[in-house]
């Protein structure tokens, strides 16, 4: 196990872009077969999923750096933008964690009222919006601030608060927030 570890994490890079590396990526180490890629794959979902429920046990807004770990762990090395929205009750509570579009290496469509219309679905107060930055680099674009400005005016209209707009990249996570960004 020692010489097929060692393996993956030199192909890889670490732990964390072992267990986000898709099926197929996986299987070009020699050594990891269907099983092996398999029980990876479920590893990786199992943190993710602990992450969550440590997430949904907490108010979300007093705790920045567990919610920033917790994003790290679910979207920093995925290979294909994603645009999730966690929405929240009016006492700052997870209601839902959800991948909203899935896009290319670099852009993943934001729709307003699609984040909103669910966001009244599901009765949230508030929401914070987050995107992954495949490259790494979680620097907002200049589409990212456009584009959180359309929600934030949207929102707004509707009375739902847009708490914050992360960015997460392998270099870390980029708070719109904290930037003075919103």
């Amino acid at each position: 196990m020692k010489p097929l570890a060692k393996a993956l994490l030199a192909r890889f890079g670490s732990l964390t872009g072992v267990m986000a590396a898709s099926l197929s990526e996986l299987k070009t180490v020699a050594g990891v077969g269907q099983t092996v890629a398999l029980d990876l794959k479920l590893a990786h979902e199992a943190a993710v999923r602990m992450g969550r429920e440590e997430v949904a046990k907490r108010t979300v807004i007093t705790s920045s750096s567990q919610l920033h770990a917790y994003v790290r762990l679910a979207m920093a090395h995925e290979s294909r933008e994603q645009f999730r929205v966690l929405f929240l009750d009016k006492k700052n509570q997870l209601i839902a964690d959800e991948i909203m579009h899935q896009g290319t290496v670099d852009h993943a469509p934001a729709y307003p009222r699609e984040i909103l219309r669910r966001a009244l679905e599901l009765a949230a107060s508030a929401v914070i919006l987050v995107h992954n930055h495949p490259s790494g680099d979680p620097a907002p674009s200049g589409a990212d601030i456009s584009m959180t400005r359309e929600i934030l005016d949207a929102a707004k209209a509707l009375r739902i608060a847009v708490h914050d707009h992360l960015v997460v990249g392998r270099q870390g996570v980029a708070s719109f927030k904290s930037l003075g960004l919103m």
